[in-house]
This record gives C-alpha cells, structure tokens and sequence, in this order.
C-alpha cells in the first residue's frame, strides 16, 4: 500500500468519526433538517469540531499527495483535490457566524471556504477518477467517478434551488432544507473523497518505478556494506 493515502485515509477518517460523534450526540438539541454541518463549531466546544475539520482536510492533502506521487492526479485534479483541502482548512480555522446580529469577517471566510471546498471536491473526483483516462479501472475509481458526478447535480440542483428562490424574493438559505441538503453532498463528496484515498492505497507500482526503488534499495545497500567496511 501506497503509504501516504494509508495516512490520508487513517486521518481523514479520524476526523469523520468525530464529525459524526458530534452529529449523533446533537439529535435532541439541533434540527439536522435546518441547521448546518458548521453549527457545531460555535460554542465552547467549538474547538472539537474545528479540529475534525483540520483532521479531514489533512488527510485530503496526504491523498492527494499520493495520487500526485504516482501521477494518477495530472495537475488540474491535483489542484482541485487541494482547493478542497484550503477550503476545509478555511471553515475550520474561521468559525460559522450569526449572520442576524450582523456581518463578520469570519463569518464571510468560513462561508467562501464552504464554497471553494464543495465545488472543488466534485472537480477533482470527476477529473481523477474518469474511467477513459486510466487503462487500469477498479471498483474504488467507478465509485469515486460516480460519487463525483452524484456530487455535480448536488452542486447544480442547488445553484438550481438558490436561483429560483432569488427570482421569487427568497433568502437562497430559506428556499431549501439546508441543513440535510448540506449533509447529503457532504456524505457524497466524503465518500468520493474516500474511494479515490482507497485507489491510492491499493495501487500497485509501475514497473518503472518498481525498478527505480529497488535500485535505490541496492544502491543504499551497497552503500552501507561499504561504509561498514571502511569502519
């Protein structure tokens, strides 16, 4: 296994699994119909789902370094797979603002962070994971791919929703149930997310750079015998 992705998905999935926590331990205080994911960034105990977020962008920058490093990303998917990374580090560093008490710079990074993130992710999965682009197909790229394009509609049926509210004189939060419209295109994008992190993983070497590390193991080898004897 490719050891950067194994990483990248032990981290990203630490920081789900407390995600998740803080969703089921909030069933009887929040409307998860009406109330976003970000919620629980405000109050005391914000700091835990600051670092949740922190946890699953940097697990995002170790797969995406991994499909770099065995040049399954190209540079467009790299760079979308790490505007999603930026966009999470962004929501998690600037918390979610009251917006009724008024405007905030925080407020407005964390929302434009939210934004990059979302838009990105369904990017990079579309990009990477597209089956015409690899001779080697497997299951985790058509899942990938297909939860890349599950998160595409996300994107547009919402820019969709958002559009028809501003015609009617609708606040574009108020046209739709935010809260589980946000969670469904985050599990979605998460999971394609996850399915390219697995790919990375269980890739196998070329045989060009099979070679390359086992000359360098010789070379390093030999080295040492040399060193061991000079001693």
């Amino acid at each position: 296994m490719h050891q950067p992705a194994r990483w990248g998905l032990g981290v990203a999935g630490a920081g789900i699994a407390v995600i998740v926590g803080l969703e089921l331990t909030s069933l009887d205080e929040m409307n998860l119909i009406r109330r976003t994911i970000s919620e629980h960034g405000l109050g005391p105990d914000g700091w835990i789902f600051g670092l949740a977020v922190g946890l699953l962008a940097t697990g995002s920058v170790a797969i995406g370094v991994s499909l770099a490093r065995q040049r399954l990303a190209g540079v467009f998917g790299t760079v979308a797979l790490m505007g999603w990374s930026v966009g999470l580090f962004m929501t998690a560093w600037f918390e979610k603002h009251d917006w009724s008490v008024g405007p905030s710079l925080s407020g407005s990074v964390h929302r434009v962070g939210s934004f990059v993130a979302f838009l990105c992710l369904p990017l990079a999965a579309v990009i990477i994971a597209r089956p015409w682009r690899h001779r080697e197909r497997s299951r985790a790229t058509l899942v990938a791919f297909g939860l890349g394009i599950c998160s595409v509609l996300w994107v547009v049926g919402i820019a969709a929703v958002m559009f028809i509210g501003a015609r009617s004189g609708l606040a574009w939060w108020r046209v739709m149930p935010l809260g589980l419209v946000e969670r469904g295109m985050a599990v979605t994008e998460v999971g394609a997310l996850l399915a390219l992190g697995v790919w990375a993983a269980a890739k196998r070497l070329d045989p060009a750079e099979r070679s390359d590390r086992l000359v360098d193991t010789r070379v390093c080898g030999l080295a040492e015998r040399s060193g061991g004897q000079l001693t």
